[in-house]
């Protein structure tokens, strides 16, 4: 019989040592509770050690978009800029005495085609208005809308004889052909490319709301008046994006 025991206890040895695990001295308080403690080993000599994985690298920051918009509100136009080289000249109409265009920074994040237009009922003048439909005649968002501070945006509209005046509600108001085109370059530079095909759906769709997030939101300025070629970075006023406002709401 002691000689089957000590058998065992050389099985029960070697098993140990082949599946990598020790048995370790009790200490007093194992002792006194009868327990044994059981702590895994590194790996058999012969065999690699498992490696960590690898640390993800940051995702480097998207580059400066070489597009940027800026609206003067005493000329009522909107100048496009590529490069800091002025490249169009647009039109626009802008906010009345009462409801001033706000002036400020931003950046474009989205663009929205065939937009649908919610009146802001908390403003007195839009009471008594109703949602205006993507592809409404009436809808007072046009075909495209650019937004930079919503509700603030740039967009279309359905009265294109009000540009080059102060008749919106401190919307900026410009053509429909002019927003969508302002809106395929900003998502060209915006990192949003889309095939011809999608914009034939949007022109060809008029009821259909589409919008596209911009990944590298656009610069745009709105300054309050003085020359019209700022050159980015003279006349008019700058700060204000953060103020609260009735401005901008409209149409």
């Amino acid at each position: 019989m002691r000689r089957l025991k000590g058998i065992h206890a050389v099985i029960a040895a070697a098993a140990l040592a082949m599946g990598g695990c020790v048995v370790q001295d009790k200490t007093d308080d194992q002792a006194a509770a009868g327990g044994t403690t059981v702590t895994q080993q590194q790996p058999p000599a012969g065999q690699p050690a498992a490696t960590p994985a690898p640390t993800p690298a940051p995702t480097p920051a998207l580059p400066p978009p070489d597009l940027r918009l800026e609206v003067n509100v005493a000329e009522r136009e909107l100048y496009v800029y590529r490069n800091d080289q002025r490249i169009a000249t647009h039109p626009v109409a802008v906010g009345t005495s009462e409801w001033p265009t706000q002036t400020g920074e931003w950046t474009i994040g989205q663009v929205v085609f065939n937009p649908r237009w919610t009146p802001p009922k908390e403003e007195e003048w839009a009471k008594d208005e109703e949602v205006k439909e993507p592809g409404a005649p009436d809808n007072p968002l046009g075909h495209a809308q650019l937004v930079y501070d919503a509700p603030r945006s740039i967009h279309g509209t359905n009265e294109p004889e009000s540009l080059g005046k102060a008749e919106s509600h401190g919307s900026i108001r410009i053509a429909n052909s002019v927003a969508v085109q302002l809106s395929r370059m900003v998502m060209e530079a915006g990192g949003a490319s889309r095939d011809e095909a999608f914009f034939e759906g949007v022109r060809s769709n008029r009821k259909e709301r589409v919008e596209v997030a911009i990944p590298n939101p656009i610069p745009i300025r709105v300054v309050s008046g003085g020359s019209g070629d700022s050159g980015g970075g003279g006349s008019g006023e700058k700060g204000k994006s953060g103020e609260t406002s009735k401005s901008g709401s409209g149409n």
